[in-house]
């Protein structure tokens, strides 16, 4: 029974280890899940800072856009007055040419520019669209040389000029800007975006570490319970132990006494003892 239960005993101690040595390598792929998680996250709060920069930077712009837009429009607005004002004045005198106003002429022109800017032509298209700018700025210049020698038109077609440069200037500010708050805009969107993958990255890991951080603890509890069925078989097998140990200490002290009573007896009968015999008796009390 000793032998089997001291094998049973190796067993257990050879599980212990293993449930040991398993529960600390999942300790150590929990943590190393665990510093990779922090990493990801940490990543994350940097992208959302970002994000949130370039999302503050996108307003202030399209802010700045908004009152840029506003100016334009109110210098743009004041030069149409100069331009309604000068056409009126054509239409009231016979003496000047019936043809498309100032005001027209640009605003078309605008047009075919934002056109060219903006659309794809062939090479014969772009060159006739070209052409017909050309023709309208020139009439544009006819219209204006024939409206400067009139001193009060003259005068309110330089405002009118002032006015349209100055808005022209707005508008390139005003493109300047947009694409600004645009390329923050398009950071923004991208810092978002690089957020969401480290955040999913981040909650992968944490999953990985909940996942071994809960295989460890199962390894560490089947680890203690080795640990008592060591206890246990300890117990038994040291009181095997003492129990052989005593009973060996009683048979042996039972074959001395029966070796001193066999020997009084050979004293009583006369025997010569020897001193090894004498004391022998003295230890069993018989003398």
């Amino acid at each position: 029974m000793l032998d089997e239960l001291i094998e049973k005993r190796k067993k257990a101690l050879s599980e212990s280890e293993q449930h040991k040595n398993r529960r600390n390598e999942l300790n150590a792929l929990a943590s190393s899940h665990a510093k990779e998680r922090n990493k990801l996250n940490g990543q994350t709060r940097e992208f959302v800072e970002e994000a949130q920069k370039n999302k503050e930077l996108r307003d202030q712009h399209n802010t700045e856009v908004k009152d840029l837009k506003g100016q334009r429009n109110k210098l743009n607005a004041e030069a149409n007055e100069y331009f309604g004002e000068i056409d009126s004045f054509k239409k009231e005198h016979s003496s000047f040419k019936r043809n498309s106003s100032v005001k027209e002429l640009q605003r078309q022109i605008e047009s075919l520019e934002f056109r060219q800017q903006t659309e794809v032509f062939s090479t014969d298209k772009e060159r006739e669209l070209i052409d017909k700018i050309k023709q309208m700025k020139a009439a544009i210049k006819e219209q204006e040389d024939e409206l400067e020698q009139n001193k009060d038109l003259k005068t309110k077609l330089q405002a009118a000029r002032d006015l349209r440069k100055q808005a022209s200037e707005i508008h390139a500010k005003v493109t300047e800007v947009a694409e600004l708050a645009q390329n923050h805009h398009d950071q923004m969107v991208d810092f978002y975006r690089k957020a969401d993958q480290s955040r999913e990255h981040a909650d992968a890991e944490h999953k990985a570490f909940v996942e071994a951080q809960e295989a460890a603890d199962e390894e560490h509890q089947a680890f203690i319970s080795c640990q008592k069925e060591l206890r246990d078989y300890d117990k038994v097998i040291s009181g095997l132990h003492n129990k052989k140990k005593k009973s060996k200490v009683t048979k042996e002290r039972r074959q001395v006494r029966q070796e001193a009573e066999r020997i009084f007896e050979l004293f009583k009968g006369g025997e010569k003892l020897t001193t090894e015999d004498i004391l022998l008796l003295q230890r069993s009390k018989l003398i």
